[in-house]
Parts: structure tokens; C-alpha cells; sequence
């Protein structure tokens, strides 16, 4: 079979989409927890300290866009460590002797990764509707939102894929990724940077998440944006070219060995 040219390249990316999806399907506990962990994190944030912390509206009004980002560095962990089993289970060695382009493993677990994202962050939404989040976002400003949480996660989702081709279990990358969910805890996600103590504060108003929650946040609930927008946008496009060019480096750099 000749096999090269785009609809060759399109074929084999979208042959280990649906085998991703597929895993995904089977894998239901992994798909559940990184549903359930956010609404648990938002009912606990809402109900129980919500009431004591101070930030000068609604406090589920503040909290659903960072929960929306926390939802996200779950799915991604998930990618890193369904990458790091493709990569020591001996899946990639049965690989190598396919005409399959590098680049499609890695596509097809981003793109898995994006659509249980999507699934996770509507349910967030809708559960945070139903316990009394009350958007004024008009349509136009929901897509925008919209959009700027999917470039996140798609950069978010590459990294996760780089993290998984390094890393040498699943144990490891699980580790590895532990990053992208500890740190909307240091952003604006749960209380206003400027309540933190000192040594923390830059930290918080200086890293990418917080730029991204701000712009959502005031998509969402109409607050001020200030630079917000563009420093959200600069981050998420420029982790994402780095993400991807990382990630295809060290797959090919792990396939050559």
C-alpha cells in the first residue's frame, strides 16, 4: 500500500484518535474521577469555606472560573500518564515497524485529551450553574471564554504528552504532571493574590494561570480585564509552541533509540 501524502498522514492520525477515545471509554474510573474531583473541590470551596473567604462578590461567582482551570490540569495528568503506558508497555516497538507517522500517537492522545476536557468542563459548568453561578457573559463573550480555556488546554494537553514521553512509568509521569495541578492553588483561582503573604503574592500574579482565570473571569462576570487578555494569550500560545515542539522532539529522539 502506498502510504504517504496528507490523506495517508490524516488517516493514521485519525486511526489512533479513536483508538485513544476507545481507551478512554474503557477506562471509565479515570474519566469519572477527573470529573468528580472538580465538583468536589468546587462543593467544598463553595459550601464549606466559601462563607469565610472575602472577595467582594458571590463566592461561587469568584471560584467557577479557577474550578474550570482545575478541571483541565486533571484531564491533563491523564494524558501524560496514558502517553507513559503507550511508552513503556511496548506499544510504541509494535509501532516502529508501521508506516505510521510519529507525530499521530502524540496527536491522537491531544486530541482525546481535549475531547474528555470538554466533556469535564461542561459538566462543571452546568453543576455550577445549577448551584447558583450566575453569568452575565453574552454570547459572544461565552465563545472567547470558551476559546481561551481550549488553547489552554490544548497547551496544557501537549505538555502532558511531552511529560508522558519522558517519563519512564506511569507512577513517574503521574508524579511529573503533579505540577499542573498544584499550581492554580498559588493562583487567583480561590482567593485574590493581593490577601497572600508577601513572598507569595508575586508568585500568584506573575504565573500563567492567573492571567488566564482573570480573562475568564471577566468574560464570565464582567470584571475588569486589564492587561489580563493578551498575557493570557501570550502564555497559552507560547507554552503550546513550546509543548509541541518539545514533545515531538523527545518522541522521535525515544523512537530512534
Amino acid at each position: 500500500m502506498h502510504h504517504d501524502g496528507l490523506g495517508a498522514a490524516v488517516s493514521d492520525v485519525a486511526t489512533l484518535i479513536d483508538r485513544s477515545v476507545r481507551l478512554t471509554r474503557r477506562n471509565v474510573d479515570t474519566l469519572f474521577v477527573s470529573i468528580l474531583l472538580p465538583l468536589l473541590m468546587m462543593s467544598l470551596f463553595v459550601y464549606v469555606f466559601g462563607g469565610a473567604i472575602e472577595t467582594g462578590t458571590q463566592y461561587i461567582t469568584y471560584v467557577v472560573p479557577g474550578i474550570l482551570l482545575l478541571t483541565t490540569g486533571y484531564g491533563a495528568s491523564n494524558t501524560a500518564m496514558a502517553v507513559a503506558d503507550d511508552m513503556n508497555s511496548g506499544m510504541i516497538d509494535r509501532l516502529r515497524s508501521l508506516p505510521i507517522r510519529s507525530f499521530a500517537v502524540l496527536t491522537g492522545h491531544v486530541t482525546a485529551s481535549v475531547a474528555r476536557n470538554a466533556i469535564s468542563t461542561a459538566i462543571v459548568i452546568l453543576a455550577s450553574l445549577a448551584m447558583g453561578f450566575e453569568p452575565n457573559a453574552s454570547p459572544g463573550e461565552w465563545v472567547a471564554a470558551i476559546g481561551l480555556l481550549l488553547l489552554y488546554v490544548l497547551a496544557l494537553s501537549w505538555l502532558a504528552a511531552a511529560l508522558g514521553v519522558i517519563a519512564k512509568s506511569v507512577e513517574s509521569a503521574s508524579a511529573l504532571s503533579f505540577f499542573m495541578l498544584f499550581l492554580p492553588y498559588l493562583s487567583s483561582a480561590f482567593v485574590q493574590p493581593e490577601t497572600m503573604p508577601a513572598f507569595l503574592r508575586p508568585i500568584s500574579e506573575h504565573q500563567p494561570i492567573t492571567p488566564v482565570i482573570e480573562t475568564v473571569r471577566s468574560l464570565l462576570t464582567g470584571t475588569p480585564l486589564g492587561d489580563s487578555g493578551w498575557i493570557a494569550l501570550v502564555w497559552c500560545t507560547g507554552l503550546l509552541a513550546v509543548s509541541i515542539t518539545a514533545a515531538t522532539v523527545l518522541y522521535r529522539r525515544r523512537m530512534s533509540r
